[in-house]
């Protein structure tokens, strides 16, 4: 979340907006289709069965088409997947107790192997 603050600081420059939107969205100063659009991340991000007709026609009701809805199931979508994987290897924690590295594997056996039959120009 601190990351994705920080970005919306550097682009909105609203300190006072990311602040809201960060302690509650649901009470932040924003559009009623903003905060459609956010209650749908939300129920995909905590259980995207929850999602059902009512909640995709809530969403045109507010201005979304079928690209729109489906551009903001995707982005979802995918913060949840790429967050997952990196939390998965530690990525980008600043608590090191939590956090851990990977170690670098040693290289290939066969890697050693084209190096040595590479020509000058390979």
């Amino acid at each position: 979340m601190t990351s994705h603050a920080e970005f919306l600081r550097r682009v909105t420059l609203d300190e006072e907006m990311v602040a809201a939107l960060c302690a509650d969205y649901r009470r932040a100063p924003i559009t009623p289709a903003e905060r459609a659009m956010l209650d749908y991340a939300v129920d995909i991000s905590e259980d995207a069965t929850r999602v059902t007709r009512e909640t995709l026609d809530g969403l045109r009701a507010h201005g979304f088409d079928d690209r729109g809805v489906l551009q903001i199931a995707l982005i979802a979508s995918w913060f949840n997947y790429i967050n997952r994987v990196a939390d998965a290897l530690g990525v980008g924690r600043d608590d090191t107790a939590t956090s851990c590295t990977l170690p670098t594997p040693a290289p290939a056996a066969w890697s050693a192997e084209v190096g040595a039959t590479a020509g000058p120009n390979e």
